[in-house]
């Protein structure tokens, strides 16, 4: 999530053809599980599943615990702005008890939660940019804000592009790492956990060689100070494979923003597109996960209506709720 997110889009180059047939491969048996998912409903019991939620052993299917299920709020962020109770009330009568926040809809900490707090949500976790350049003071006060609301996660959304298009040189992107690793330390002394949301633009090549922005966050941060918020749709778009990126990061991805993919690489609601994610989160333990957040950036985006954010919010927390890996 991000302001940029649509222009994220745009810059995407269509997926070739060995590209698409390595997402179709991977995604052969998503339709079994799919209608096995269908035919479950009703059957997760509450609880019943561990927080790191993910794998399976001795023959027992995984599962997505319900209370771990969360949605990111941008997704519905042209319905929020429209009637922020009545969508917030929409997000708790489908299951929800988690979101994860994109601001707070012109509302201040203290309002947000109190409409949170009035349908029985919970803001575990916010998109909150690190200010660039890092001034410590700004980024306290939304710590502040943070704990006000009761969060355990503050995560940076958006990072790889600057005034001359998409940043290809690693000097910025090793500054930035720095950056990262200050929001994160004073991120910890707030008793908070500090991740790092990826789109694209992470996985270009850096001055013409092999190493990637990816690379470098995940290698140049603290893994006690940042964690990684991998978003799949985006890792995919990348042309990276999620579970690879889950075993060179084993125990750093405590979010996953599940959004899935149609065959033109734009975006699709949860389970019904090209990305398995049964195949992903059987590596849950691995990558150390505990939420998982319902995302679709194009709410609202022709031929998209805000209205269409509601459905995608209800098809992904019933696909998650339902899904056995």
């Amino acid at each position: 999530m991000c302001v940029n997110d649509h222009e994220a889009h745009q810059s995407a180059q269509p997926l070739g053809e060995e590209q698409l047939r390595t997402l179709t491969r991977r995604g052969a048996l998503r339709a079994a599980g799919v209608a096995a998912a269908a035919g479950a409903v009703g059957a997760v019991g509450l609880g019943a599943a561990p927080a790191s939620a993910g794998g399976h052993g001795g023959g027992s299917h995984g599962r997505v615990p319900r209370d771990h299920i969360s949605v990111q709020l941008y997704t519905l962020r042209d319905q929020l702005a429209a009637d922020l109770e009545g969508t917030l009330a929409a997000l708790a009568d489908i299951g929800y008890t988690r979101v994860e926040h994109a601001g707070f809809v012109g509302r201040t900490a203290a309002q947000f939660k109190a409409a949170l707090d009035a349908v029985g949500l919970r803001s575990t976790s916010g998109h909150v940019g690190i200010p660039q350049p890092f001034d410590a003071a700004t980024w306290q006060r939304a710590l502040a804000d943070s704990r006000l609301l009761g969060s355990r996660y503050i995560v940076h959304p958006f990072f790889g592009v600057g005034a001359n298009g998409i940043i290809r040189d690693s000097a910025t992107w090793r500054a930035f790492a720095r950056d990262l690793n200050k929001a994160g330390a004073l991120a910890r002394k707030a008793g908070l956990d500090f991740g790092y949301h990826n789109h694209h633009y992470e996985f270009f090549r850096l001055d013409g060689g092999t190493r990637t922005g990816y690379d470098i966050i995940t290698e140049e941060t603290d893994p006690d100070l940042v964690h990684l918020e991998m978003d799949l749709f985006w890792v995919t778009r990348g042309a990276s494979d999620p579970v690879d990126l889950i075993r060179a990061n084993r125990g750093r991805i405590r979010q996953f923003h599940v959004k899935d993919m149609n065959d033109a690489g734009s975006f699709e609601d949860a389970g019904q597109g090209l990305i398995n994610f049964a195949r992903i989160f059987e590596h849950g333990r691995e990558a150390g996960i505990d939420e998982f957040i319902i995302e679709r950036d194009d709410a609202g985006i022709a031929p998209r209506v805000p209205a269409d954010a509601i459905t995608t919010a209800r098809v992904g927390y019933n696909y998650l709720a339902n899904l056995r890996f």
